[in-house]
Parts: structure tokens; C-alpha cells; sequence
């Protein structure tokens, strides 16, 4: 069994120091995800550098939107008012992301840079460029019902397990980060990678980076916005399609409409032909259908994923039927 260290920085700063300075350190928040890949030998830290006690834990309006500390609790940003009032897709995601226990101690931070719950990733005897470069996609041909449609590669049909960075890529949100170069701001849309032909690479922050907030811009129409996930057990199970939506309407058109899809790809899926095909149209069920399909056109399906394309089209167009129903306007 090896050593692993463990230490409390007084700082973001220092915190981003120890990092850069260790080889191997690696940065703790609730550990909920951290621990699972430690146990299985799938991470092998040096030293822990826990970021729960630095002041990240903050949530206050700012410019008509949010801002969001990356050690907040994802209980505690789901239970918050503004956010169940002016963003109830986010308050939503986050309920239906894990159980109580679990929601308790993740963060917002860890949770969008959790890893994916491949069963071959979780597996070292099986075949996986996402764990061990080089070595082949176990999925690709194995069993793969939780895998990819949109945006996968030969190399890795993985999804990304998070239901909070869905309901925020519908949100627009942006990710302030802290790395050894100083601070920069990444959109969320921007954050995660397609794997490509370097599945094990997740996001696209550099070396040492630490995620310090998330920033939600002024979006009215999030007023009126609805998460769904289907999953195979009502609780606790990670979603074959989840789909956040937020809807505005000018009577009977679609004046402004934003759609990110989950379960379905490497990284939060945003809708974007479905988006410019509904902008300014009717708000029917015709037409809600036909931009899923759409969206949805280019989807490469595995053996066991064929069923995830009509899924998601049902799904999005059952969420936008909902919004529209309810007046969809904020």
C-alpha cells in the first residue's frame, strides 16, 4: 500500500503553489468520486491538497445571474432560493444527480470534473484508452448500453456522468479556474473534450488549474426551464438520456430556446441545430420533433445504444412540450 500525503492549504494561491510544486498532488474537494478511483487503483495521488476550507464556498447574484463558489455543496446550491426560482433546471439536475448522501458532501467543483463511470474504465483487466492510453476501447464492441451516440470516437464511446454540468451548459455558464499562469475564465461548453484520439484527457484545463467558481450570466428564460432524466431505477443510477431545457415564447412562436443533452456524449451535448431550427418557429409538437430529429441526425450508435436515439427525441420533445403547456415564457 503506498503513502499517500495530505495537506491544508491556507489559500487558493498556495493551494495552486502545492500542486504545481508536487508531482503527483492532486486536489481534494468531497472526495466522493476521488475515493472511488484511488480504491480501484485507477489514481495514484501523491498528495491530497484539500480546497474544501478555502473561502470557494459562496453563492451571491451578481450581474442579474450567479456566481457560484466551486467548494459549495451540491445540497446547498440545489436548496438555495434564487437558484430554485430563477434557475429550477439546475436546483432539478442536482436532485436527481445522486442520493442525499452523496449531494451532501460533493462539490460543484469535483462534481463537473468527475470521471466517467465506464464499467471497462472501472475495470483493469479490460481494455481502455481512457485509463491506460493505448490499449483500446473495451466499449466500443463490448457491452455499451450506457455509451455514447453524439460526438464519440474508435477510441472511447464514454459519457460524462454529470447531470449539473448538463443543466449548466443549457445556462451558458462560465468556469473561473486558478493555474500556476495566473486566472482565466473557460466557457462550460468549452470545458470538457470529445475524446478524439486522446479519450484520457477530460477536460482542457492545464496542469495545476483549479476550479474556483462558476458564473451564471442574467437568462430570464431560465425562469421557465425543466431537467429530465430517464434512468433505469428511479434513484441513484446515472442516466441513459437526461435532456435540460429552458423555453421562451412569444404566443405561439419560439422566441429564444436553449437545449443540452446528458448521457449521450463525452461532454454536456448542447442542442445547438435544434436551437437555430426552433428559434423563431411555431411551438408545436411537429416542430419540437422535428428539430430533435435534427439534432439528433448525426448519431453513431453503438450495438447496445441504438435505442438512446429515439429516447432523446421523445425525451426533448416531452420536456418542451411540458415548458410550453406551462407558458414558457419567463
Amino acid at each position: 500500500m503506498s503513502t499517500i500525503g495530505y495537506a491544508v492549504p491556507a489559500s487558493v494561491e498556495e493551494a495552486v503553489a502545492t500542486v504545481a510544486a508536487t508531482p503527483g498532488a492532486v486536489y481534494l474537494g468531497g472526495g466522493t468520486n476521488l475515493v472511488d478511483l484511488v480504491r480501484e487503483g485507477i489514481a495514484t495521488p501523491s498528495l491530497l491538497v484539500d480546497v474544501t476550507r478555502l473561502p470557494m464556498d459562496r453563492i451571491e447574484a451578481a450581474d442579474g445571474g450567479l456566481l457560484i463558489g466551486a467548494a459549495v455543496r451540491n445540497t446547498d446550491l440545489a436548496a438555495n432560493r434564487v437558484v430554485r426560482e430563477r434557475f429550477p433546471v439546475l436546483s432539478q439536475a442536482i436532485v436527481m444527480g445522486a442520493s442525499g448522501q452523496i449531494r451532501n458532501m460533493a462539490t460543484v467543483g469535483g462534481n463537473l470534473l468527475q470521471r466517467t463511470r465506464c464499467l471497462y474504465f472501472y475495470d483493469d483487466g479490460a481494455p481502455c484508452n481512457k485509463r491506460e492510453p493505448g490499449t483500446g476501447c473495451g466499449a466500443a464492441e463490448g457491452s455499451n448500453r450506457m455509451g455514447a451516440i453524439l460526438g464519440a470516437s474508435e477510441h472511447c464511446v464514454a459519457v460524462h456522468p454529470s447531470d449539473l454540468a448538463v443543466a449548466l451548459a443549457v445556462l451558458d455558464a462560465q468556469v473561473e479556474v486558478l493555474g500556476p499562469s495566473g486566472p482565466r475564465t473557460v466557457a462550460l461548453a468549452d470545458l470538457h473534450r470529445l475524446p478524439g484520439d486522446t479519450p484520457h484527457l477530460d477536460t482542457t484545463l492545464a496542469p495545476g488549474e483549479l476550479v474556483t467558481a462558476v458564473r451564471i450570466p442574467s437568462l430570464p428564460m431560465a425562469r421557465r426551464s425543466r431537467y429530465r432524466k430517464v434512468r433505469d431505477r428511479a434513484s441513484y443510477a446515472f442516466a441513459l438520456v437526461s435532456v435540460a431545457v429552458a423555453l421562451d415564447l412569444d404566443g405561439g412562436t419560439v422566441r429564444g430556446v436553449r437545449v443540452a443533452l446528458g448521457g449521450v456524449a463525452h461532454k454536456p451535448w448542447r442542442a445547438t441545430v435544434l436551437e437555430q431550427r426552433l428559434t423563431g418557429g411555431p411551438a408545436g409538437d411537429a416542430a419540437f420533433r422535428s428539430a430533435a430529429e435534427a439534432e439528433l441526425a448525426g448519431a453513431t450508435p453503438g450495438r447496445d445504444t441504438a435505442f438512446k436515439v429515439g429516447l432523446a427525441v421523445r425525451t426533448v420533445t416531452a420536456v418542451l412540450r411540458q415548458l410550453r403547456d406551462e407558458g414558457g415564457a419567463a
